[in-house]
């Protein structure tokens, strides 16, 4: 969801989309492959790529690509780092996003990352993402001019819903939870966080869930 409202956001700001996509053996690889190919369709973009990392999987460490270690029940309020975070992979994302963008000439590379969204994850922090600018500087051709763009930071998951409803983003194509792939479990930190902002947008989610998560707003 954050993705689809980014590349809204990336649109209605005049850019024209290249969209990029990442199966690096998330549980939910082949529900979130379809709907990136959903919404390139939607926005009618014709320069997609779909890039796989399977070291990631190989490297391990994260619930999201080994099967070994359950993904959790939810828990918005927490402190450590969840164990759905897959080490590093932002900068892989953006390390391989920033090789296109020099191929195509492209100056922006957006990205759905949210900070103050409760997933604590690292690398989805201001700070990171502007560090990474500095070594796409140092580290591309210096009439290259690539930045990224993060345009929901420091969004909540109700701005978010919000913003993309202005924007008229295909939010019924997105996915976001981290088990299933037909209904989505409503147990997990993503499907929380979801429906969360949903709730406080007073806006219907659109997606079918398995488990309504009817009063875990705040656990």
């Amino acid at each position: 969801m954050d993705s689809c409202v980014a590349a809204a956001t990336a649109v209605a700001e005049g850019w024209e989309p290249a969209f990029l996509h990442f199966t690096y053996g998330q549980r939910t690889q082949e529900r979130e492959l379809k709907a990136f190919y959903d919404i390139a369709d939607f926005y009618g973009v014709v320069r997609r790529l779909v890039i796989e990392l399977p070291h990631l999987a190989e490297i391990g460490g994260s619930a999201l690509t080994d099967v070994s270690c359950p993904v959790p029940e939810g828990r918005l309020n927490r402190d450590e780092i969840p164990v759905t975070y897959v080490p590093f992979r932002n900068a892989n994302f953006l390390a391989a996003a920033t090789s296109w963008a020099e191929v195509l000439g492209a100056r922006r590379i957006y990205i759905g990352a949210v900070e103050e969204d409760g997933s604590g994850y690292p690398d989805c922090r201001e700070v990171f993402l502007r560090a990474f600018d500095e070594v796409i500087a140092l580290g591309t051709r210096p009439d290259s001019s690539i930045r990224i763009q993060a345009p929901l930071i420091h969004s909540t998951k109700a701005e978010i819903v919000l913003r993309g409803v202005e924007l008229e983003a295909p939010l019924h194509l997105t996915w976001s939870c981290y088990r299933n792939s037909v209904r989505a479990c409503g147990c997990c930190d993503s499907c929380l966080l979801r429906w969360r902002g949903f709730v406080q947008a007073g806006v219907p989610d659109p997606i079918p869930y398995e488990t309504i998560p009817l009063g875990k707003e705040e656990r």
